[in-house]
């Protein structure tokens, strides 16, 4: 038995490996609605991430009543549950649209909230996971275990209801639900190009213990107010997602070159998610107001994303230093970068950075990235172990992840 983690580095050796992939994607958002989706070929998707308006919240009503003015009037005669019904139909044409170009084995993923609103003087939860969830088993999904999501954007002392009084009280909502769905079996990967593919598009271990998770804390809710001239023509809120989850869900559901589609683009955080993670995408949004902040993601999406691999890298020397800290064996190393990796599945992991961001026309816009890997991580990994000069090896740490979304100003 080797009790000694660090023998296992000793014959070290980084080796050349081809790169079998195409080093360019292509993004391009329609500005109009996703009801029909014509545009799109059947069968021509490979993952759907999305977050709708969520039906009965106040600020995305006029967003539903302009698809349907029965919405309108039911809200007007206060008929909140035919209200809810309504709005959920104009939702289901976009899920219908969904499975028909998904391709078999696809999934989709589709962040949602319920909602809570007092009509008639009566406080209802209105469930919108459970109903968007029914229908996209009616029309021939197979769900999947959901995850939920701790977005904690309500203040820790808020209270409702009777307050401290029983028993009139009702609890806060400070979660949302990803609901996972697939259309068809499970995906295959029958071609070695397209099994290459998968491998280099892997998770490291220790990520995927954290992602598979069907309950995630590490997650914010992201800032969403709008800039004053931008709530004069439309809605004070983006209602965007954080770019940290739906990054993390293509990253677990696709693999590097696939087709993205989000039906409900808002700000573009689907986009600079794709665009980080060498997918291709397209995006639908009705409201104009977005043009001009999905547009701008190219501007500043390069130093972002390479910023956001170089922590991932990061995060991954540290787990790793830590194992060889407690005596843990790690058996493996990365074909590219050389550093050791839990599993065989990681060996041919690589995160490819940006090089550059080009606009095609409005609206359209390919990347290209490095087939190599960082320079900078390329080391004799085996040394640095087994010499114990981790400590004195230093790489620039980035800033939080949040912090970053902030300098971006993209969501």
């Amino acid at each position: 038995m080797i009790s000694d983690p660090v023998f296992i580095l000793h014959n070290f050796k980084i080796r050349k490996v081809n790169l079998n992939m195409d080093m360019e994607t292509k993004h391009k958002i329609y500005f109009e609605s996703s009801l029909n989706m014509g545009s799109i070929p059947d069968n021509s998707i490979d993952l759907i991430v999305t977050s709708p308006p969520y039906p009965m919240i106040q600020m995305w009503d006029d967003i539903f009543s302009t698809q349907d003015k029965k919405i309108e009037k039911a809200l007007n005669d206060r008929d909140g549950n035919k209200a809810f019904e309504l709005m959920h139909g104009v939702l289901d044409s976009v899920w219908n649209e969904a499975y028909r170009v998904l391709r078999s084995g696809g999934f989709a993923c589709i962040n949602i909230g319920d909602a809570t609103r007092t009509i008639n003087e009566n406080f209802a939860l209105y469930p919108n996971h459970t109903r968007i969830l029914h229908h996209l088993r009616d029309i021939g999904f197979t769900s999947l275990p959901d995850i939920i999501w701790r977005k904690q954007t309500n203040a820790p002392n808020k209270f409702m209801g009777s307050g401290m009084l029983p028993a009139g009280a009702y609890v806060t909502l400070e979660h949302e639900y990803i609901l996972v769905v697939r259309k068809g079996s499970k995906r295959e990967f029958p071609k070695e190009s397209e099994k290459l593919n998968r491998r280099q598009s892997a998770l490291f271990w220790e990520e995927r213990n954290d992602f598979f998770s069907d309950i995630w804390f590490d997650i914010k809710g992201t800032r969403q107010g709008r800039k004053a001239k931008d709530r004069k023509t439309s809605r004070r809120r983006s209602g965007a997602f954080p770019f940290e989850l739906v990054y993390r869900l293509i990253n677990m559901y696709s693999v590097k070159g696939d087709m993205i589609l989000d039906p409900f683009m808002g700000t573009g955080t689907s986009m600079a998610a794709a665009m980080a993670s060498a997918r291709n995408c397209i995006g639908f949004e009705i409201d104009n107001s977005f043009k001009k902040d999905i547009l701008a993601v190219k501007n500043n999406i390069v130093d972002y994303s390479n910023q956001v691999i170089q922590t991932r890298l990061n995060k991954h020397i540290d787990f790793v230093k830590e194992r060889l800290k407690l005596k843990k064996i790690i058996k493996h190393n990365n074909e590219f970068y050389g550093f050791p990796v839990i599993t065989n599945q990681e060996k041919f992991l690589i995160l490819n950075e940006l090089i550059k961001v080009k606009q095609i026309k409005s609206g359209h816009f390919s990347v290209g990235y490095s087939k190599t890997p960082q320079e900078k991580y390329c080391l004799d990994w085996g040394k640095i172990f087994d010499n114990k000069l981790l400590d004195d090896f230093k790489i620039k740490k980035t800033n939080d992840l949040h912090r970053r979304d902030e300098q971006l100003e993209l969501f």
